[in-house]
């Protein structure tokens, strides 16, 4: 599927949302400023600027006047078009990808989880935070003004949450916890490496690289996740911990945001191309629900208590 060319001005409007992102994506993970100094003094890089951004990932909340239905309207406005659905059984989410208007920029991935299906008590402590937004925030945005469009996604939807609730929900929900403290906080965002020098082109030698150079990655599922084309490799970091303060003045350290790697194979019709003759449409696209099942896991105590 090919993408309409979109006017100047939306892409203009695209450049800055992505821009403020990616820079408070940064200054709360300072992994992302290390690993980018490992590559370039590896020589695996010249500059940041030559890293390929594979995508970006939101996760959200299933409810009322939020979820996937609010946030995705910013993307589709700005030019990206949906893609294919995910679920995911056991971790209670449903998910979307979005292709993006120009190659240039990155493919965006966004969960929401189906609060519904969570225990009487956690709807409870959700629905006391997110009732209090009592229509589509979105809609009162202008989804052509780029720094309006960055304030939003990082203000608060609701009150600051209290510790005790943060913790029920974790109890039940870690994808839940993360969500009412962080919000629309960037997940994620992902370094492209079959690009990147040979020695070095796949995720499991590049996780070999982040190893030897003392970060931590997500081993749930093996470090390397492969989908079962085995055309999409998978590999990210252990979120980093932040300081989270909390309704009543409580300070806690919580799992905050990650990295991603991403390894994309040529399709069987294209294998026989050189790395410098491949096309980024020639080579796997979309996701692997069982790859990104395990991903998820990176904001997860069982990863982040190992980063010790």
């Amino acid at each position: 599927m090919t993408t309409q060319p979109l006017d100047t001005r939306k892409l203009g409007t695209l450049d800055g949302v992505l821009d403020g992102l990616m820079r408070r994506y940064q200054e709360r993970v300072p992994d992302v400023h290390a690993i980018i100094q490992a590559m370039v003094a590896g020589g695996l890089i010249g500059a940041p600027g030559d890293i390929e951004n594979d995508h970006i990932a939101f996760r959200t909340m299933g409810v009322p006047h939020l979820g996937v239905a609010s946030l995705e309207k910013i993307f589709l406005h700005l030019g990206y078009e949906r893609r294919d659905p995910y679920t995911f059984p056991g971790k209670k989410l449903d998910a979307f990808w979005y292709s993006p208007p120009e190659p240039r920029y990155p493919r965006i991935f966004i969960s929401e989880l189906r609060v519904a299906e969570l225990s009487d008590e956690a709807q409870r402590v959700i629905h006391s935070y997110t009732g209090e937004v009592t229509s589509d925030p979105v809609d009162a945005l202008d989804l052509d003004n780029a720094a309006e469009i960055d304030a939003f996604l990082h203000r608060a939807l609701w009150r600051l949450p209290s510790y005790e609730d943060f913790e029920r929900l974790a109890s039940e929900s870690e994808y839940a916890a993360w969500v009412i403290y962080n919000r629309y906080y960037l997940n994620h965002f992902t370094i492209s490496v079959h690009n990147l020098p040979e020695e070095y082109d796949t995720v499991e030698a590049f996780n070999t690289f982040l190893e030897l150079h003392g970060f931590k990655l997500n081993d749930s599922g093996g470090k390397a996740k492969k989908s079962p084309d085995g055309l999409l490799i998978q590999s990210s970091t252990v979120a980093e911990m932040i300081d989270a303060t909390f309704a009543g003045g409580d300070t806690h350290q919580i799992s905050g945001s990650y990295i991603e790697f991403a390894e994309r194979r040529p399709l069987s019709e294209h294998q026989g191309k050189s790395k410098g003759e491949l096309k980024r449409a020639e080579r796997r696209e979309g996701f692997e629900a069982g790859n990104a099942d395990k991903i998820f896991e990176s904001t997860y105590a069982a990863q982040t208590g190992r980063r010790g």
